[in-house]
């Protein structure tokens, strides 16, 4: 079994809560490549953000065209690597530092959650911290298939001696402690080889988590995650869902449909080059038929000769060709929904993030096949976002940004089993050592 396989891919320490920190987060998308540096600096919490410890105080930022990746995996190392090393140059130009090491979203790789549930029978009486551990290690292993490895493992709640509800049960006296947890898995392969391109570019990953949750940690309320809310994270390549319940994390899962498939469905659906069909999409992309501008007629350079003469099209033709993709994309987001903890949770509303949520009409096209409110999410909560970076495209990006101040939720399996006697021994050289296992 190599480096991987159903072990956990690295985990960001959690930030003190007293001082400042760097912060560097990269989302590798199919479209495009995003990489933002901000500092997080120490703030009391606010009424809507009650989690966040750290103001985000950007300070670089760039976001250039993406290259060697499909549906959200690598497939051409060499052209993914020089475009990332572009995106961070360009960042640490802007913020005037270097950065050593990221933090990276994963949206690709068949995104699962699922909730597991591990007990053991308590050795001294009272649980320990180590007890904790133990069952949560062995609840995650158990939980993760061959070829996957673990994104997340997020404890949900414990139990002494079959009761449950118990928050903290360190020092509690029971004959047997139980842990529910969520555990987010993705394809080692697609994670590894994420990895691979980052350290490739000289630089350490610091902590990998899944796109749709960080996205959630960007764009979601704290009311909307107590009452129960879906983020839907729709990028070029993949849609990747997060369920929120009472406030936690309780699901994920993703499929490999995005907005690139609008785009080649309107390239082959009126004989335009891709990049004409993502001009198109990009200016007069909606779902909505009918209106008074759907008879409006436009033409539209042929895919070829450069002498052909161009095609004439309706806009209602180009709204049917984005609808029907759009229509699907969301079925398969309610299917998706419908097998998760959503469905018990009545008032929980969806909020649409990523770069294909911005099609015209979106919100009353998701309204009425998922058959709850929706809107549309932006960054919350960050001082001087430039314009662009306000958007829901950089949900992701954004997220990451606030992730570690997340990270104590997490469960991080111990990694002490395999010592290399290197000189090596701090947090980088564990994920060095953990990369070099896996290759």
């Amino acid at each position: 079994m190599t480096g991987l396989d159903r072990n956990q891919t690295p985990k960001t320490r959690p930030v003190d809560h007293k001082r400042t920190a760097l912060v560097a987060s990269l989302d590798i998308g199919t479209s495009k490549i995003a990489c933002m540096i901000a500092r997080l600096k120490p703030s009391p919490p606010s009424e809507a953000l009650r989690g966040r410890t750290h103001a985000v105080e950007l300070i670089g930022y760039s976001q250039i065209q993406s290259r060697g990746v499909k549906a959200g995996s690598v497939v051409d190392l060499a052209e993914c690597e020089q475009a990332v090393r572009q995106a961070v140059a360009l960042a640490e130009r802007m913020a005037k530092v270097r950065v050593e090491s990221i933090l990276l979203s994963v949206s690709g790789g068949r995104l699962q959650g699922q909730l597991v549930e591990a007990a053991a029978d308590i050795r001294g009486g009272s649980v320990t911290a180590e007890d904790v551990t133990r069952v949560t290690s062995t609840g995650m292993r158990h939980a993760t298939g061959e070829g996957r490895t673990v994104l997340h493992a997020l404890p949900v709640g414990y139990a002494l001696d079959g009761v449950k509800g118990i928050r903290d049960p360190r020092g509690m006296v029971a004959r047997q402690f139980g842990v529910d947890m969520q555990v987010v898995t993705a394809d080692a392969t697609v994670a590894r080889n994420l990895m691979l391109v980052v350290e490739r570019c000289h630089l350490n990953v610091e902590a990998m988590a899944a796109s749709p949750y960080v996205a959630g940690l960007s764009v979601l309320t704290d009311d909307e995650a107590d009452l129960g809310a879906a983020v839907v994270e729709m990028g070029a390549g993949s849609t990747t869902i997060a369920t929120y319940s009472g406030g936690r994390f309780v699901h994920a899962s993703g499929f490999a449909l995005g907005g690139q498939h609008v785009t080649m469905d309107l390239a082959r659906g009126v004989g335009a080059c891709i990049a004409d069909a993502e001009r198109i999409k990009t200016l007069y992309g909606t779902v909505l038929t009918g209106g008074s501008d759907a008879r409006e007629l436009m033409s539209v350079p042929t895919a070829g000769e450069e002498h052909d003469a161009p095609q004439i099209v309706s806009r209602a033709t180009i709204a049917n060709i984005v609808r029907h993709r759009a229509e699907e994309i969301f079925e398969m987001v309610r299917d998706r929904l419908a097998d998760s903890p959503f469905a018990a949770e009545p008032r929980a509303r969806v909020v649409l993030s990523g770069g294909a949520s911005q099609l015209t009409g979106t919100v009353e096209l998701a309204t009425r096949i998922l058959n709850r409110p929706v809107r549309i999410g932006r960054p919350l909560g960050f001082g001087r976002l430039p314009n662009e970076a306000k958007s829901a495209s950089f949900a992701v990006p954004t997220g990451l940004l606030v992730y570690p101040q997340y990270a104590h939720l997490e469960h991080v399996e111990p990694r002490h089993t395999r010592q290399l006697k290197t000189g090596t021994d701090g947090y980088f050289g564990r994920v060095g050592r953990w990369l070099r296992e896996g290759f």
